[in-house]
């Protein structure tokens, strides 16, 4: 008999919802930025997915560095999978669906691997229908579908995914109030909890201009600390200058342009979704954007932001440095996250970090509790 008990115990009914609401929980950071540090060509417009065919055990070894840096939930390489994307590279519909489910057996796989004997989670990836596209209509939504096309697209894939066995599905970077409502209706009778993720900006910012095109709040660059607190009446709270605004969503919006207290208020009788918030956006912003979320959902939040450098697409490179810091936690596990990580250019190093003051606020007590922002109704 082995000496080292299995990571992944046989999952109970909403475990990984109780573990929500117990934590908080730490997410991986990106995978596309740790696979590119390792060599991997990431041109090909299944991005990452790609080496689910070409590569698979890089994908292991990506999700190995963030557990081993102190992540408990893996977030599978499937975000630019669909089975329109494989069929463009020739493969065909049941090569695509083994390929889809892969994906949660490698980040099992890493699991499997990990020797620390915590529990470790599998996120199944489910992207936009914009990053099928490969053409960054993924950050501007606004597709020209209709909820029910929307719903069509999405509904095959998070069929296998959850198949496969995840402890949940990741619904993220979604950009569009209407892509959520076809989202939210997709996982119903899946069987598997889901969490729920815009990404969303405050202004102008880091990617006012994205690498493929123009937002809707297109304009000069910033830095995005801009909106930090170095401007306006934001009050300083555990660590971030902005909560989200009390009477409102704060003039956040989603990046097709609709008011985040539209967006995060839609999941709030959805059953199926653990938890709400954002990802793929700047940190400034997500440090707005927690309260806001926990207060018109009345869920835990989830929240993984970018480095916080930007793009530049003549340059094909990043300019700026990273403003994703490791304290900004304390101020989003006190507004109510419970799944806190990072998204692109956020690597194993910052997760290590940020999994150090989850920690510590956890042993300090932290700010979970059942009258946190956040905190399940009962």
């Amino acid at each position: 008999m082995s000496a080292t008990p299995p990571a992944h115990p046989a999952r109970r009914p909403d475990g990984f919802a109780e573990a929500v609401a117990a934590g908080p929980l730490v997410l991986d950071g990106g995978m596309s930025n740790e696979l590119a540090g390792a060599g991997h060509d990431l041109s090909d417009a299944l991005w990452s997915a790609r080496l689910l065919a070409d590569e698979p055990d890089a994908i292991t070894r990506a999700h190995q560095a963030y557990f081993e840096a102190g992540a408990s939930v893996a977030i599978t390489a499937s975000y630019q999978a669909s089975f329109e994307g494989f069929a463009r590279r020739g493969v065909g519909r049941a090569e695509a669906a083994r390929l889809l489910a892969l994906s949660v057996e490698l980040a099992r796989e890493a699991a499997r691997r990990d020797r620390t004997g915590r529990r470790l989670w599998v996120a199944a990836s489910v992207g936009p229908y914009g990053a099928v596209l490969a053409d960054g209509s993924e950050y501007r939504g606004r597709y020209g579908l209709s909820v029910a096309e929307l719903e069509a697209f999405h509904r095959p894939r998070l069929e296998v995914l959850a198949a496969a066995g995840p402890d949940v599905l990741a619904l993220e970077t979604v950009p569009d109030t209407d892509e959520a409502r076809a989202l939210l209706r997709a996982v119903r009778g899946l069987g598997v909890p889901a969490w729920l993720s815009y990404s969303v900006e405050y202004g102008p910012g880091e990617y006012g201009r994205s690498e493929y095109g123009r937002s809707e709040y297109d304009g000069k660059e910033y830095s995005g600390e801009e909106y930090s607190g170095k401007k306006g009446g934001g009050k300083k709270h555990g660590g971030n200058r902005y909560r989200g605004d009390e009477d409102g969503a704060g003039g956040g919006r989603t990046r097709a342009g609709q008011s985040l207290e539209e967006a995060f208020a839609l999941a709030a009788d959805c059953p199926e979704i653990v938890a709400v918030g954002v990802n793929c956006c700047t940190p400034a912003d997500a440090d707005r954007a927690v309260a806001v979320a926990a207060r018109l959902s009345g869920k835990p939040v989830v929240v993984y932001p970018n480095s916080g450098e930007r793009w530049d697409a003549a340059a094909r490179d990043w300019r700026g440095g990273p403003t994703f810091r490791a304290a900004r936690v304390a101020g989003w596990l006190a507004d109510g996250a419970r799944l806190v990580g990072g998204c692109c250019r956020v690597g194993p190093r910052e997760i290590a970090g940020l999994a150090g003051e989850v920690g510590r606020a956890t042993a300090a007590g932290g700010s979970h509790g059942p009258d946190a922002p956040g905190a399940p109704v009962t």
